[in-house]
Order: C-alpha cells, then sequence, then structure tokens
C-alpha cells in the first residue's frame, strides 16, 4: 500500500505535441520501499496543482507570519 508520493526533481518536462507534463515522483509504501513513476498532468491539471500549490505556499507564510508575531 502506498503511503505517500515526493517530487523527483524540479524541472517538470512538457511534451508540447501530446499536451501533457510529466512530474517524476517517488511513490513511498507502507513497507518502506520506495518506486519511480511519472504523475502525468493535462494542462488543465497543471494549472489545478499551481492555483492549489499557491494557496499552500501563501498559508505557510501567514503562519510562519503569524508565529513570528507570537
Amino acid at each position: 500500500m502506498i503511503s505517500h508520493a515526493t517530487p523527483r526533481q524540479r524541472d517538470v518536462p512538457y511534451d508540447h505535441r501530446a499536451q501533457q507534463a510529466a512530474l517524476p515522483v517517488q511513490l513511498h509504501h507502507r513497507d518502506g520501499t520506495t518506486e519511480d513513476t511519472i504523475l502525468v498532468l493535462t494542462p488543465s491539471e497543471v494549472e489545478l496543482f499551481h492555483l492549489q500549490l499557491e494557496r499552500a505556499i501563501d498559508l505557510r507564510e501567514k503562519a510562519m507570519e503569524r508565529s513570528v508575531a507570537n
């Protein structure tokens, strides 16, 4: 069973002809083993991830600001 996935590198190749991005990820299994694979994303999924990650970054920055203020 997979517990989580982590990105493998910073650059995400984009295939203009296929209109897909391929994010290399490492899958982490509950038994401690890992395996490398790719997460294939359509342009709309890339946009969705962008918005979600931007929101997560904003929330993190606000939390850090609050912790410094206290």
